[in-house]
């Protein structure tokens, strides 16, 4: 693959049920099993999904007003499938945003509604991907015993 469409982050075992997540800019973050306040993987799902269309409509609406108000929140039932598998369902991102009185404001009111459709239907590579069902390989590197 090209250093271009290359994407990659590193997790690191810290302890049992406890992680560090890296990325290749030097960026770090807790990942968890919801015993504490790191995030869990499926957060971090979450978090993927709303920040990605959230980055783009912000790109978009914040070249016409800054926002005065921009919360994004993004909800969904974890489940357990008829095969036996845990899934999520009901994914929903969800916009609060706010622009200032004036022509500006309205301009971001304006380009917000196609904002977030253009993110869901090319931007977002996140949702994107998830919509689509792109496969996942698992592969084992190798183990090595410590002497």
């Amino acid at each position: 693959m090209s250093e271009d469409t290359f994407r990659s982050v590193e997790i690191e075992r810290t302890s049992m049920g406890q992680y560090v997540v890296r990325n290749a800019r030097g960026g770090s973050m807790s990942m968890g099993t919801g015993e504490d306040g790191s995030f869990t993987p499926v957060e971090l799902l979450l978090a993927a999904i709303g920040g990605c269309t959230a980055v783009d409509v912000d790109l978009i609406t914040s070249r016409r007003a800054e926002p005065t108000r921009f919360a994004v929140e993004v909800t969904g039932d974890k489940i357990r499938d008829e095969a036996g598998g845990n899934r999520m369902r009901n994914l929903k991102v969800e916009f609060t945003v706010t622009f200032p009185a004036g022509d500006d404001g309205d301009r971001a009111r304006e380009a917000l509604p196609r904002s977030l459709q253009q993110s869901h239907d090319r931007l977002c590579t996140v949702s994107r991907t998830v919509e689509s069902g792109t496969p996942i390989s698992i592969v084992e590197a190798g183990s090595s015993r410590e002497d």
